[in-house]
């Protein structure tokens, strides 16, 4: 028995092995995938911490828990995200479900659990090679905050500034809260030791900065360099309320390590609400940031947010059907430059209006289409290095069907995204691509070979898309073959031998 069990487990052990001569590079800031959940309308396992909750009321809070974020990890690891960012965790003023009524850097929101609880969650992120990353609100804090009535923190704060946001967001629920004060030095350093506290204290990997444009930037660049004092390899994003690249960019120079690019987020959405749009302006605002920013690869790009109308709602208001809508748009957004950012429901085309009605809860009981898409991507994204790090470079775009290329060392990946009401076809050169290869797709599974004129004739169902990968010309490969055949005698035969003992002792 001991040889066939060691029969068996010889081939298993070569095919384990396989991999292992394929240098792996460990994972990078611009090979992350950020899953944005606002917590109150995520998951509520703990019914211990429901007070005062009211599911009919969206500017109540609903319920959503650490420990229901702990219940969920599996569905974030199957979406294929590695980094979860949740709206800020510290304790906030009456109905604050969304975290920027702060009145304690210090403390946990209640409604959301305890800090043991938020360690634990780390933890088990961590165990899934997941990281967690927080809202840390660096302008705002409640109207309730001690520091409001406390004379000795008087010049803590000053009056609000006028917000000033695209017409796509709505920040009503910010106006009017007394500013943080960074002139002073006192207050200025307050922030930056809570800051640091939560990195020693959680492990947490990483803080979002909304609203960066209201912070000074002195302070925000002391901010993001105190931080990575305590962690050198934390991670900071920085959410700049403009539209124009060139004013965004102007905050590379904080240290900050990724920037929101809402400059593209319109363009996306218009050019995928409908089959047969013209990608012109969205593969324009590529070609802009590849000029605008030192690191195109790393702006972190998004199609939804808790500030936006759902984008879900825009195709049903055209009686399109959400799910193509979806699919073509999250490939173009996993496999364009930038670091993509799905916000929580958007992989079930959660519907939404504006603030607060686009907070609705998470519904785990829809149809898994889309999720098993979305993790079919991931997987992809996370193959492929180029997808994430290579350079862009367009190779067909008319009405909606484009075809660009991702370059990254040695690697090569051709992405075609069909969005039209047409099949089509595209009949790629070898001055386009290599000759005598071949694209293998990931999504689809498709096969083509370059004919004997060196051509790649790609063809494409309407609303559909693959991702191909460039590589030598493959016939059978004879060392899986013969692996995957020894593996099957060996259980065979373990089958065999031990029907036959089995017999022997019913003889006796």
């Amino acid at each position: 028995m001991k040889k066939v069990i060691t029969l068996i487990l010889i081939p298993l052990l070569l095919v384990s092995l396989v991999p292992s001569v394929l240098a792996e590079e460990k994972r990078s800031l611009q090979d992350e995938l950020i899953y944005y959940v606002m917590i109150d309308r995520f998951s509520n396992v703990d019914s211990k911490n429901d007070y005062h909750v009211d599911v009919k009321d969206l500017e109540a809070f609903h319920g959503g828990d650490f420990v229901g974020i702990i219940e969920r990890l599996d569905h974030i690891e199957d979406l294929g995200m590695t980094t979860i960012t949740l709206n800020p965790i510290f304790a906030n003023a009456d109905k604050g479900y969304h975290g920027y009524w702060v009145e304690d850097f210090y403390e946990t929101e209640e409604h959301f659990g305890t800090l043991e609880e938020f360690k634990r969650l780390v933890e088990e992120a961590h165990k899934r090679d997941i990281n967690v990353m927080i809202d840390f609100p660096l302008n705002y804090v409640a109207a309730t905050h001690p520091w409001v009535n406390d004379p000795t923190k008087s010049d803590w704060l000053k009056e609000s500034e006028e917000i000033s946001t695209p017409d796509m967001f709505t920040k009503d629920w910010l106006a009017g809260l007394p500013q943080i004060n960074y002139e002073n030095e006192e207050a200025a350093q307050y922030i930056i030791e809570a800051a640091k506290w939560w990195i020693t204290e959680t492990g947490v990997d990483g803080y979002r900065l909304e609203g960066i444009q209201l912070t000074d930037k002195d302070f925000l660049q002391s901010f993001v360099d105190s931080v990575k004092e305590t962690d050198n390899e934390f991670f900071v994003l920085g959410e700049v309320w403009f539209t124009d690249p060139q004013e965004i960019a102007k905050y590379e120079m904080t240290g900050i390590d990724s920037l929101t690019d809402y400059a593209s987020t319109s363009n996306i959405r218009e050019a995928f609400v409908k089959p047969d749009v013209s990608m012109t302006d969205t593969i324009g605002d590529i070609e802009n940031n590849i000029d605008t920013y030192e690191e195109p690869n790393m702006v972190t790009r998004l199609i939804d947010s808790k500030d936006m109308i759902r984008f879900t709602n825009q195709p049903v208001a055209l009686n399109e059907h959400p799910g193509p809508r979806w699919r073509t748009a999250v490939t173009y957004l996993f496999t364009t430059p930038g670091i993509p950012m799905l916000y929580y429901g958007s992989e079930i085309a959660l519907i939404g209006n504006e603030t607060p009605d686009n907070r609705r809860q998470m519904d785990f009981r829809t149809d898994p289409e889309l999720i098993e898409y979305i993790g079919q991507l991931t997987k992809a994204r996370e193959k492929l290095p180029s997808i994430a790090k290579g350079d862009f470079t367009l190779l067909h775009e008319s009405e909606g069907f484009t075809v660009f290329k991702r370059q990254f060392k040695e690697e090569t990946s051709i992405v075609a995204i069909n969005n039209t009401s047409g099949t089509k076809d595209l009949v790629l050169t070898g001055e386009e691509i290599e000759n005598d290869k071949e694209l293998r797709g990931l999504l689809a599974g498709g096969l083509v070979r370059s004919n004997d004129q060196n051509e790649y004739h790609l063809v494409l169902d309407r609303e559909e898309a693959e991702i191909y990968v460039l590589t030598e010309k493959q016939g059978f490969n004879f060392v899986y073959g013969a692996t995957l055949l020894s593996v099957l005698l060996a259980f065979f035969a373990f089958l065999f031998l031990a029907r036959r003992r089995g017999r022997n002792r019913t003889g006796e």
